[in-house]
């Protein structure tokens, strides 16, 4: 199994471009299911959840196809992927392939629309809490269709086609509201989405089902309208920075020290974060190329956060904050209000030398002089990162275990930081 080896304490500069969002990526993959015309992806991330999602189409008859290295590509511009799903041979999707990634069940959506049936298995995924898939129940009962749970999968019919109806989410929920939209796109009549996710992503999802011919409006405020239609045809849609990405190594560049610009990132994504990085003590700067990320000599400042939904400070960059506020002059404060159990990285940082309490949903960090390097395990996607960002700040050596976490969402992590004066360098077993 690979590991990440890190020695401390060089700041970072140049530029590290933003890839394309794993988080719109894969709920745009599972759109393709939606037509029988071929859907064109550029600014694809290379991310181990993109090709574990397209064993999962390729399951259900959907042909994927990846353009290969040609002379002259960048290899800072994502891939671009070709899907068609013309020929849709098999509604199950197998336990064996949606237990490794959670996003994959909502296949549920687009089989039951177009097809009139879908067998699921239940989920798996990030190690982070329970994130039920009841909601997403919810929003396809609403809709007309018959639902059953049986041996671990949820079986959904509607063999006379989905019917527009009301939605009202009882709380927010992105795969939710991905998943209303997929569904009501090729209903018969109009649903209304109440309390509908406002994240980014759900919007590009929108807006490539727009091109795609669905009357979809108000994606990105908490009230979504659309008018179903009877089919849905091939389009060509660019994937938006990934706003996750950005966050990640704006907080990177606060904990070294440095200036970097993140090139392609758009500040209107991840706004609540930036104004958090910068009340730790980093100057932002948006640019026509993207954002720059700068901090001199200064000491890091305490701040006190609490998660919330879009546009709130996102539940994704919370443990690379939590690593940031180990170095800060003073206490502060993250409360975690969106995912239980999403603290694991806490006692890998303690290893590092970092001094942390819990209570409950909320973590006290008292800021300490200096991390010390030390072995530390990855124990999910946003956790390994964080121990990336305290690691690059800590003296000495660090070893990241179990990196396959990494590589689900971070495109060529290494090779980023290291183009910035970083020492890492990836371990393979």
């Amino acid at each position: 199994m690979d590991r990440i080896r890190i020695v401390g304490g060089q700041r970072l500069n140049g530029t590290i471009p933003i890839s394309g969002a794993k988080n719109a990526t894969l709920p745009l993959m599972i759109a393709s299911l939606l037509t029988e015309g071929t859907l064109i992806l550029d600014n694809v991330p290379r991310l181990a959840d993109v090709i574990q999602l397209q064993r999962i189409l390729g399951n259900h008859g959907v042909d994927v196809m990846i353009a290969g290295k040609r002379p002259g590509d960048d290899p800072n511009q994502g891939r671009t992927i070709h899907i068609s799903a013309k020929h849709v041979v098999d509604t199950t999707a197998p336990y064996d392939l949606v237990s490794k990634m959670r996003a994959s069940f909502w296949v549920v959506a687009p089989l039951l629309a177009r097809m009139g049936e879908a067998k699921v298995s239940m989920p798996g995924g990030c190690a982070i809490g329970t994130r039920p898939v009841d909601l997403l129940i919810l929003a396809l009962e609403n809709l007309g269709a018959e639902i059953e749970i049986e041996s671990g999968y949820v079986i959904a019919r509607a063999p006379k086609g989905l019917r527009g109806g009301e939605i009202v989410f009882p709380k927010v929920t992105v795969g939710g509201t991905h998943t209303a939209i997929m569904a009501a796109s090729l209903a018969n009549g109009t649903t209304v989405i109440e309390n509908a996710a406002r994240e980014p992503e759900i919007g590009d999802v929108a807006d490539c089902l727009n091109k795609m011919g669905a009357k979809i409006s108000g994606a990105g405020t908490s009230r979504i309208v659309i008018e179903g239609v009877s089919k849905l045809h091939g389009a060509r849609h660019s994937v938006l920075p990934d706003r996750i990405e950005t966050g990640t190594y704006a907080m990177a560049v606060a904990m070294t020290g440095g200036d970097v610009l993140l090139q392609h990132a758009r500040p209107e994504l991840l706004q609540a974060a930036l104004d958090v990085v910068g009340q730790a003590g980093a100057t932002i700067t948006s640019t026509n190329e993207g954002v720059r990320v700068a901090r001199n000599g200064a000491g890091l400042a305490p701040v006190e956060v609490t998660t919330a939904p879009f546009p709130g400070f996102p539940t994704d960059l919370q443990a690379q904050l939590m690593a940031l506020m180990t170095r800060a002059e003073g206490t502060s404060r993250i409360t975690e209000t969106i995912f239980e159990n999403r603290f694991m990285h806490v006692q890998e940082l303690a290893r590092l030398g970092a001094r942390i309490q819990l209570d409950g949903e909320t973590a006290t960090i008292e800021g300490v002089d200096r991390l010390k390097g030390a072995p530390v395990m990855a124990t999910d996607l946003r956790a390994s990162v964080s121990l990336v960002i305290a690691a690059l700040a800590a003296e000495g050596e660090t070893m990241v275990n179990r990196v396959y976490h990494l590589d689900r969402g971070f495109e060529r992590l290494e090779e980023k930081l290291v183009r910035c004066g970083a020492v890492i360098e990836r371990i393979s077993a």
